[in-house]
């Protein structure tokens, strides 16, 4: 059957460049499934998405005009219902028939099947393949209804439908073209109230010829370009924009590089059709301003590409991507260079402003912002975090640290009831150091104002000293304690107050930093700040979130490598010097390679099971007691392994310690096979089961040894 390309384009009204991507990889996605899934296309069809601010396209090579005939095997009945005693067709077989389009002509070719215990009939058919124009038609509606949309229009149809003027569609922009072209011709399918041809449109303005007419659809890239003046493919896009910054940067010379940033890249990409990278320039006395305002103006409200230096400082040189190409670009230059300079300056008015008033100034107004209707004001909080960061400093033993944290934890919040981190909230807490240094301030107090937020995202850096550390740790500990003590929990995809990101964020500073704090104790210190809070649930609040935070952990660890097993093992204890967690996990797993590993925690996990059933059972172990030669052999073999293990973990070598245990793997499978441990007499059943109980300690110091057992 012959096969060949197709080509599939929506040409629309401005998409939201934002979700371009995403919606431009379901859509061509979506409709090779579905062509797939219906035999018109190859599992090694290769797709190409296409998409642009007006159109989402899909390119798909070996398509079918019509798929092949398939042979369909129906279960009729079982033979008994649909054949009498004799042999004939019973009127249900042949009303199911009749169903089917057959008649009794179709009795004699039934095949007959076992299904289950008994024997049925089988009508076995033919399946026209279906044509490409019905196949498509339901793979665009497919595609087009599962599209990730943001949020739906809904607009009239002026032309092709019942009531023009008047008959709604709903899509993510108004759609004016649909082109399905299956090699040089075209498939007749509608969608949007659209019939499918083969015209499309290219620049608005660029285009040399409109419309642009596809010849076929193998030409639909290269007619784009030549004729429309449009790079179709996000991916080319992309691609020839990074190339333009990279040598508008070398242009400008001096070691010059536009700042990365993926996101901004897509967003660019997804706002222009044909790139055109220009260089522009701002006054050089806004570079007072820090560069941090500068360049979160210049991307977030103008989406251009700031430049940096050699020595990556901002300079006052910026790339803007243009979508037209005019011969002199000056005027499209100096538009953008007048735009980006209130933008500026009002940066610098801010910055000029927030600094006529110190940050200890203004710690008065956050009790005046609301910062949980049940947990109060910001002034509130910050009161918490300051109790907090002084206990944590405490148990660090550092009363310079402890000093400086509570200083930072007083001022950290203070900088949003400034102007400029209201008109730029991205900057709470970077444009709190440059108050804090502005206000003579100690550069670890300053350095911590701004750090108390990280980390900010997964892999982002932590606190730079040891103040900035103690006040993080409070921060997101006082949040996390807050909100479970009140109930306000993640659920599902929701969790408005980032509670997972911010225990993620506890659980890297306490492990990378190794800090000696156990976990109890901070959730307990921290759930002591909010006694006074109505309604405030202690029990949700520390046992709770310690099961939250050890689950974030769990998961944290398995993402790393170890296995479920072994993260179980480690995190059953409930371990609560979580910087110790690594060294844990490190010796459990180097204990699991052993050649005695499997037997011992299949041992450890019937150990544990006998002493579930024996409550009245104590670590307790008389010599005089032992009387089976493997009783005293285990207990021999304790007496001169166990300490030399515990000597090791206390030393913090849990690796050597696990693999000194593993030296008891034969007296103790001696054990279990010559001695009875519930003994009728109730002295010697006692004392076996102290010596399991004492054995089953010593190996369940460093780790949870059963829940390695398969």
């Amino acid at each position: 059957m012959n096969k060949t390309s197709l080509l599939v384009e929506l040409f629309v009204e401005e998409l939201p460049p934002k979700a371009l991507k995403k919606l431009g990889e379901a859509f061509a996605g979506v409709l090779r499934e579905q062509l797939v899934a219906q035999g018109l296309a190859e599992a090694g069809s290769v797709l190409t998405p296409f998409a642009s601010p007006r159109r989402l396209a899909a390119h798909l090579t070996h398509v079918a005009g019509r798929a092949a005939d398939k042979a369909v095997s129906q279960k009729l009945m079982p033979v008994a219902v649909g054949l009498d005693a004799s042999g004939q067709p019973t009127p249900a077989l042949l009303k199911r028939l009749g169903a089917l389009g057959a008649d009794a002509s179709a009795v004699p070719g039934l095949k007959r099947a076992m299904d289950g215990k008994a024997e049925a009939l089988f009508y076995e058919s033919t399946a026209k393949g279906a044509t490409l124009a019905e196949g498509l038609q339901k793979a665009l509606a497919e595609a087009i209804a599962k599209l990730p949309i943001p949020k739906v229009m809904s607009y009239q149809l002026e032309s092709g439908c019942e009531l023009p003027g008047w008959t709604s569609v709903s899509f993510v922009r108004p759609a004016h073209g649909l082109v399905a072209l299956h090699g040089d011709a075209v498939v007749p399918v509608e969608a949007l109230g659209l019939q499918a041809g083969r015209e499309t449109h290219g620049h608005r303005f660029e285009a040399a010829v409109d419309p642009v007419v596809l010849r076929n659809a193998d030409s639909y890239a290269l007619q784009l370009q030549d004729e429309g003046a449009v790079i179709a493919s996000f991916e080319a896009r992309r691609a020839e924009i990074a190339r333009q910054l990279a040598a508008a940067a070398v242009q400008v010379g001096g070691g010059s590089v536009p700042i990365h940033d993926d996101a901004l890249l897509d967003e660019v990409t997804a706002l222009v059709e044909r790139p055109n990278v220009l260089v522009c320039s701002f006054e050089r006395e806004f570079l007072e301003v820090p560069h941090e305002c500068l360049i979160l103006t210049m991307k977030a409200n103008q989406k251009y590409f700031p430049l940096l230096d050699a020595s990556s400082r901002l300079t006052n040189r910026f790339l803007v991507v243009s979508n037209i190409s005019p011969d002199d670009a000056s005027a499209v230059i100096g538009g953008n260079e007048r735009v980006v300079r209130p933008r500026l300056a009002d940066a610098k008015f801010f910055f000029d402003l927030d600094r006529k008033k110190t940050l200890a100034s203004r710690v008065a107004s956050l009790g005046k912002v609301v910062y949980h209707n049940k947990l109060g004001t910001q002034g509130e909080r910050v009161e918490r975090v300051m109790r907090i960061a002084r206990a944590i400093a405490d148990q660090l033993g550092n009363a310079e640290v402890a000093r400086q944290a509570v200083q930072a934890a007083q001022l950290a919040k203070a900088d949003l009831v400034t102007d400029m981190v209201g008109e730029f909230p991205e900057l709470q807490g970077i444009m709190g150091r440059y108050y804090a240094l502005h206000d003579g301030l100690d550069a670890a107090v300053a350095d911590a104002i701004e750090d108390h937020y990280k980390p900010r995202f997964a892999g982002d850096e932590l606190p730079r000293n040891s103040v900035g550390l103690v006040v993080a740790l409070a921060d997101k500990l006082e949040t996390l304690v807050g909100m479970f003590g009140i109930g306000n929990l993640p659920t599902g995809d929701r969790d408005p107050f980032a509670l997972r990101r911010h225990a993620l964020g506890t659980i890297r500073m306490l492990i990378e930093k190794n800090l000696p704090l156990d976990l109890d104790a901070l959730l307990a210190e921290a759930a002591a700040q909010f006694k006074d809070i109505a309604g405030f649930d202690a029990s949700k609040a520390t046992v709770e979130l310690q099961d939250f935070i050890l689950d974030r952990l769990a998961g944290s660890l398995r993402e790393q490598g170890a296995s479920a097993q072994e993260v179980d093992a480690v995190l059953a204890p409930r371990p609560q010097r979580l910087g110790q967690v690594p060294q844990l996990l490190a010796a459990v797993r180097a204990f699991a390679v052993l050649p005695a590993a499997a037997a011992l925690a299949a041992a450890n996990k019937r150990i544990g099971n006998i002493l579930k059933k024996a409550p009245e059972a104590d670590a307790h172990v008389s010599e005089l007691l032992l009387q089976e030669p493997a009783e005293k052999a285990l207990h021999a073999a304790m007496a001169q392994v166990v300490p030399a293990a515990n000597a090791q973990f206390d030393a913090g070598d849990y690796t050597a310690s696990l693999q000194t245990l593993a030296a008891l793997r034969e007296p103790v499978d001696a054990f279990f096979d010559g001695v009875m441990v519930n003994a009728e007499q109730a002295d010697l059943r006692l004392n076996r089961l102290g010596l399991l109980m004492s054995l089953h300690a010593a190996m369940n110091r460093v780790a949870q040894l059963e829940r390695l057992a398969v």
